[in-house]
């Protein structure tokens, strides 16, 4: 710690008795003891897969910039043949001509840009081959800009990153570590007092990846943040308002996301559907529309990370993307209704509204009422090529990624999921339902894959169960089950016992299947980690005063420590001071 000490010494003449030095990645940042500035350890694994989604980002950026340029060469080399060809013999019906040299002279001097072809190809070419900027990138809410200082030391190739905060202290913070993270930090990284909405607004298509991590709903900051990025720019979003995503709030959740949510198992996947169909709408606004790469859930949050493309026929498919579904209130049954469909006649598509109700008003499985929520996202969530790409990444550059255990776990659990599967069933849920022993889940897949579906886990929940099959083809799995290990009776009014009164119309076959077990459970695998250490989750919101009511975040000896300088007089105002004028100080 000598080193830093004399470090910290050299680049930064304050009192550092109130400062502790953090190392993450390749950046060390200077943390105040009294909570001026927000700062969560476990948000490393966020960082960490935002780090690997950027460096796949800029690999793809490249190639498809190498296939442009490519195409454009096929393209435009028959136009050339074409008008050389021209040229030539427009030239030798000049010379047959037999009165003219004044004629000849004539016919050159209006064809003299045709006869330097050449030229207006290698202009055409070197726009076409001009070098590839390096991208700039905005992190809309920084506070110690730990997340923009590992881009600019982490991420080779990368161009200008702007960081930005409507407070003063963590700007100020901010600039302390970049000073403090030398030469390379103070050359791309730069920090702006000022509110980040209004900085995105006034720099439409300018970012080629804009990332936002705010302290709990991003909803405000979605509407500039789509007009910012540039096409085929990049937008990583968090949400760590998991209660109101998860159907704590449901009226809450509506009126920031426009979607409805409900209670279940697949909640979290619901969350990351919520938020995608959000950002689309807000993309929609302006003729754009989004492509996810990767949506992630992870410990107490959701990030997605989404392309964005402008096009105004594009955006007519955005119906086609999303879906109301119904939950029944009784059993785990749920259906997914689109919201709009498309009839094709010779080479015209028209775009209709979906057709509707996808169900009766009663269950068809237990009897009981549906709950309505969405729309929700229901087209693919990741792109596979993607995960492939970063999860090859992240392994051959282990020692780069301080998270790469969690990471490298998400992601493998990620590349083995169904990704035109929306949501899912817990194998626990349905046996508790019918009041039954709970099949394994090797069994359990065996005979989804031995009816002919497809069946797959999901990153999110490791009792989660996605496939293709229809509900009832579940139900009547769960039905041979219980003819061979009988539960007790019930009351016939429960949907378990109106489940189990049907007789099954398929007949399971429980035999191991030979793709019961993905891949990665073949190999041992690790998917599901455990937390690294105790209170490993959300902490106190930068500015607020720590008591004792924190100790579930923070812990009890944290708690006290904290109390104890404030006993000493080093106690931070309760509420922080905001800017009066949010949208100055850009320099």
């Amino acid at each position: 710690m000598s080193g830093a000490n004399e470090k910290i010494g050299e680049t930064a003449p304050f009192d550092l008795s109130n400062f502790t030095v953090i190392k993450e990645g390749e950046a060390e940042i200077l943390m105040h003891a009294g909570n001026e500035v927000f700062y969560n350890k476990s948000q490393v694994n966020n960082r960490d897969m935002s780090i690997a989604v950027l460096r796949t980002f800029l690999a793809k950026r490249k190639q498809e910039h190498e296939e442009s340029k490519l195409s454009r060469r096929k393209k435009h080399a028959p136009k050339v043949a074409e008008d050389e060809h021209a040229v030539d013999s427009k030239a030798v019906m000049d010379i047959e001509k037999s009165n003219g040299e004044c004629e000849v002279s004539q016919e050159i001097s209006q064809d003299e840009p045709c006869s330097i072809l050449d030229n207006p190809v290698a202009n055409q070419e070197g726009k076409v081959q001009g070098e590839l900027k390096p991208p700039r990138v905005l992190e809309a809410l920084s506070a110690s800009g730990l997340r923009a200082l590992r881009y600019a030391r982490e991420v080779d190739g990368i161009g200008q990153v702007v960081a930005l905060d409507n407070d003063k202290s963590s700007v100020e913070a901010c600039r302390r570590n970049i000073k403090f993270n030398g030469s390379i930090a103070c050359s791309k990284v730069e920090s702006h007092l000022v509110d980040a909405r209004v900085f995105m607004l006034t720099h439409p298509k300018e970012f080629d990846v804009v990332d936002l991590d705010p302290y709990g709903s991003p909803s405000v900051f979605l509407d500039s943040a789509v007009q910012s990025v540039v096409d085929g720019g990049i937008l990583m979003c968090t949400a760590t308002d998991m209660a109101v995503l998860c159907g704590g709030n449901g009226e809450v959740c509506y009126s920031k996301y426009g979607s409805y949510p409900l209670r279940g198992k697949y909640c979290q996947e619901m969350a990351l559907r919520i938020l995608l169909a959000c950002i689309e709408s807000h993309a929609n606004r302006y003729k754009r529309y989004i492509v996810p790469v990767i949506s992630v859930q992870m410990d107490f949050y959701i990030r997605v990370f989404v392309r964005v493309y402008t096009s105004a026929s594009a955006m007519k498919n955005t119906p086609l993307k999303l879906s109301y579904f119904y939950q029944c209130t009784g059993c785990d049954s749920f259906h997914l209704q689109p919201v709009g469909r498309t009839v094709s006649k010779n080479k015209s598509v028209r775009y209709l509204p979906g057709f509707g109700p996808a169900v009766a008003e009663d269950c068809s499985d237990c009897g009981n009422k549906y709950n309505m929520g969405g729309p929700i996202w229901s087209a693919p969530i990741h792109d596979m090529d993607w995960v492939t790409s970063i999860l090859e990444d992240v392994k051959s550059m282990k020692s780069c990624y301080p998270a790469f255990n969690r990471i490298s776990a998400v992601l493998t659990t990620i590349s083995e999921e169904l990704a035109d599967v929306p949501l899912f069933v817990s194998l626990h849920n349905i046996s508790g339902t019918l009041k039954c022993t709970s099949p394994s889940a090797i069994l359990f897949r065996s005979a989804v894959i031995n009816a002919g579906y497809r069946i797959s886990g999901s990153h999110v929940n490791p009792l989660a169960l996605k496939t293709d099959a229809p509900m009832n083809v579940i139900w009547d799995i769960m039905r041979c089950w219980v003819k061979n290990h009988p539960v007790k009776s019930q009351p016939s009014d429960q949907p378990g016992s109106v489940i189990l009164a049907k007789e099954p119309v398929l007949q399971a076959n429980f035999a191991r299947a030979a793709t019961s077990l993905s891949k990665a459970q073949v190999k041992k695998v690790a998917r599901f980690l455990p937390n690294p250490e105790r209170h490993w989750g959300p902490k106190v919101k930068a500015g607020r005063q720590i008591t004792s009511k924190h100790a579930s975040l923070l812990g009890e000896e944290a708690v006290k420590s904290v109390n104890n300088k404030h006993e000493e007089g080093t106690e931070p105002p309760c509420k922080r001071n905001k800017t009066e004028d949010s949208a100055t100080n850009l320099e």
